[in-house]
């Protein structure tokens, strides 16, 4: 599935230009596919899907399941006379950052009045679909959509501070809940329909367009989610159900006392003798809705960091086996095919190498890290095989232009002249060139060096607790000379044998897609 030459960007939806304050699936997702396609890219890569929790990060969601239902387009919903288009127009601005907590202030209302109106006065085919999901979906939608109503009730505190009966889920607390909650688990279940069928709408107008999406599975989850709490036997939890231990990664060159995550661990044991159950659901889930899926810190399932629960840094931690590849073996047997890209970056040994050869799964290279010192040419294209996916930067780099400007060594940028030859459009377009160029098989660019965009577009800085995730596209600044640029080049690499046509009667990019809340 990944074996044909390919070319994609790194998007994620919250970036995109819509009216909601955040960006959203609706008419801007659209211009966006379109762009792609006339700019003869096969690939839109996001980050994780799920609803944001600490820090508004997509690698630390409540559900491992659930969908962020804030990028829901409220436009899309007004075409279904679910909303009064009016009300919109009081949101903030196309491009302006996202401000999450005004979003929130805002959107919500809107949306939870959204899902009344659906509950009371849905036509017949919708009431239809919405049951159908439900049912499909029962096995992590109640308990998301509970754990999401109980985190309001609770102003947003972690699960573990509910009250007792609660927190172990006893059976006639969790009855009494069902009863007590059940217009807003109403409004909840609405919303993950309104996002999936919506999504759903959006993936069909790539796949016209020949495009396929990547998306992104974090290996770990954090502690205060619905699946921790739902499924606390599968985690390394203490007899109070906090947890044993947490995961991180050791002191480094960049961190003397490393990097303590505070995720907690997996029972790897008892996920074993379920059958890796769980993993099965969640593979399966990723794989429906994305078409390939990048597998965040690939090296935590041969071995990862496990720092006791206590310690408040990285330093006492200690490396421990994952499950290797009897969890990939389970699941091929129940998924088939496994469309994967192991995020292996970082310190990665033998082991992991040979996991990810053996899982004939492609690494990723990132050409920003390659210009160091020698053992670092790894990230060059000099030194790629075809089984690679290659980016000039990730989400958590800097951008191309931004490391130029201030990230990079007077080394570094001798070395990366020297190397590519940077020429009067900038030292992005080298990049971009040198990635393209590349034997790797797949190449995925960040939007943000497609516009050589500087270090005020970063998505996002690791060691930063805020501020991070809110950069967004402003409207209009993907034109149709840069796409007549980047599909020039798509064409001399030989990354364009998998460009689809759009069909004679494909949908126009007004969002108006048949499928979504149809009658």
């Amino acid at each position: 599935m990944l074996s044909q030459r390919s070319s994609g960007v790194l998007l994620h939806p919250t970036s995109l230009p819509s009216r909601d304050g955040i960006g959203d699936l609706g008419p801007a997702a659209y211009e966006f596919v379109d762009w792609l396609a006339a700019a003869k890219q096969t690939l839109w890569q996001i980050l994780p899907l799920g609803p944001v929790g600490y820090g508004n990060s997509p690698y630390s969601c409540t559900s491992a399941f659930a969908a962020n239902v804030l990028m829901i387009s409220l436009e899309r919903l007004a075409d279904r006379g679910l909303i009064d288009r009016e009300r919109i127009g009081a949101l903030s601005g196309l491009d302006s950052p996202v401000d999450f907590d005004s979003v929130r202030q805002h959107k919500l209302p809107l949306l939870r009045e959204a899902a009344t109106n659906f509950m009371r006065s849905a036509p017949g085919a919708a009431r239809e679909r919405y049951d159908h999901f439900c049912r499909d979906n029962h096995w992590w939608l109640e308990d998301y959509v509970l754990f999401s109503s109980l985190r309001e009730c609770y102003g947003n505190q972690p699960w573990n501070s509910w009250p007792e009966e609660i927190v172990r889920r006893r059976p006639d607390a969790m009855a009494k809940l069902h009863t007590e909650l059940r217009e807003q688990l109403d409004q909840e279940r609405f919303l993950q329909f309104a996002f999936f069928e919506q999504w759903a709408a959006l993936r069909s107008y790539c796949r016209e367009r020949g495009i396929r999406v990547i998306g992104d599975v974090a290996i770990f989850v954090s502690y205060d989610c619905a699946d921790v709490w739902t499924h606390p036997e599968i985690f390394r939890l203490k007899p109070d159900l906090s947890p044993e231990v947490v995961a991180g990664v050791p002191p480094d060159a960049f961190s003397e006392t490393g990097q303590r995550w505070g995720n907690p661990l997996y029972d790897w044991d008892a996920l074993r003798s379920r059958g890796y159950s769980w993993w099965i659901k969640r593979m399966r889930w990723a794989i429906e809705t994305c078409d390939i899926v990048r597998l965040d810190h690939f090296r935590g399932f041969e071995s990862c960091w496990e720092i006791p629960a206590d310690e408040p840094t990285a330093v006492h931690g200690r490396w421990v086996a994952g499950p290797n590849a009897s969890l990939f073996r389970a699941l091929k047997s129940a998924l088939g095919k496994l469309p994967f890209i192991a995020e292996d970056l970082g310190y990665i040994t033998r082991e992991v190498h040979d996991l990810r050869k053996n899982l004939k799964v492609p690494g990723m290279k990132v050409m920003q890290f390659g210009f160091g010192n020698r053992g670092a040419h790894i990230y060059l294209p000099h030194q790629f095989e075809p089984d690679a996916v290659v980016y000039t930067g990730t989400h958590d780099n800097d951008t191309t232009v931004g490391w130029w400007n201030s990230g990079a060594t007077e080394e570094e940028k001798a070395a990366a002249s020297a190397y590519l030859g940077i020429g009067e459009d900038g030292v992005h377009w080298a990049f971009i060139r040198a990635a393209l160029t590349s034997v790797a098989n797949q190449s995925v660019i960040p939007v943000q060096d497609v516009l050589g965009l500087d270090s005020d577009a970063r998505m996002n800085v690791p060691s930063q607790t805020a501020g991070n995730w809110s950069w967004r596209l402003r409207r209009g600044a993907l034109t149709s000379p840069l796409a007549e640029k980047l599909a020039a080049l798509v064409e001399i690499t030989d990354r364009d044998e998998c460009v689809k046509q759009p069909s004679a009667h494909a949908e126009k990019s007004d969002g108006k897609v048949s499928d979504d809340f149809a009658a």
